[in-house]
């Protein structure tokens, strides 16, 4: 390690500019790999970029607190990203309009597959009610699915975890999903992937398809709203089945 790097390494980790700096190459570097591959599903930027950062604060033996200490405003910048949607989907809105019904209809639909079949896999395996109830969000945007824990009784950092585990899935295999189905429509792919795996899979579908990435972040938004809706009845069912 050279006197220059040993010296920046002592100002940033004594910094909060730590976990900004860590997180900004990390996705940097992930989105150079992503490139570099073609832009290959499996090649996902944000997963890539969360092992790296794992690897980093393992072994640095940076604590959590000290790298979300910086990394905050990132975490900050996700509600104004996500209100910056609604500017591709108006250009879009002329085929919003022609696909209204099937776009409730499969709003409705994916929605409560989407809470039902996590709570059903939780009770399977025998998950506490708090874990089942940790699961039931794990489809919505970070913020929104945080919010619906803590309110119904799930556990919140458990459910985080969850959801970004459900966005990078959504966005390395719905790709295939489609193509095996034969789903060839942009709207439609866009939507379902927004349903299922919110802000990341709505990212991987702007990276395909301006239209497809429309109707993702129309679905994450439509489905964010209706899951805060829907699961506080959801939550007292359980809690009555215990």
């Amino acid at each position: 390690m050279t006197p220059q790097f040993a010296e920046l390494w002592v100002y940033l980790a004594a910094s909060p500019l730590l976990g900004l700096t860590a997180t900004l190459l990390a996705y940097q570097a992930a989105f150079w790999l992503y490139r570099r591959s073609g832009g290959h599903p499996l090649a996902n930027p944000v997963l890539i970029a969360v092992a790296i950062l794992v690897f980093f604060l393992m072994s640095t033996a940076t604590p959590y607190e000290t790298y979300f200490a910086g990394a905050q405003f990132v975490h900050f910048l996700l509600g104004p990203a996500t209100v910056a949607l609604a500017i591709p989907l108006y250009a879009q809105i002329r085929r919003v309009r022609a696909l209204l019904l099937p776009v409730l209809a499969g709003l409705v639909a994916g929605s409560l597959t989407a809470v039902l079949s996590a709570i059903a896999v939780g009770r399977l395996f025998g998950a506490s009610l708090p874990t089942q109830l940790s699961l039931a969000p794990k489809s919505v945007t970070t913020p929104i699915a945080m919010g619906i824990a803590e309110r119904i009784g799930g556990i919140p950092s458990l459910t985080a975890v969850l959801v970004i585990v459900t966005g990078i899935l959504g966005a390395v295999g719905a790709r295939y999903v489609f193509d095996a189905l034969r789903v060839r429509d942009p709207a439609i792919r866009g939507f379902a992937i927004g349903i299922a795996s919110h802000g990341i899979g709505t990212a991987r579908a702007f990276q395909v398809d301006a239209q497809s990435g429309a109707f993702a972040a129309l679905a994450m938004g439509l489905n964010g709203a209706l899951t805060a809706l829907l699961l506080p009845f959801v939550a007292e069912m359980l809690g009555r089945l215990g």
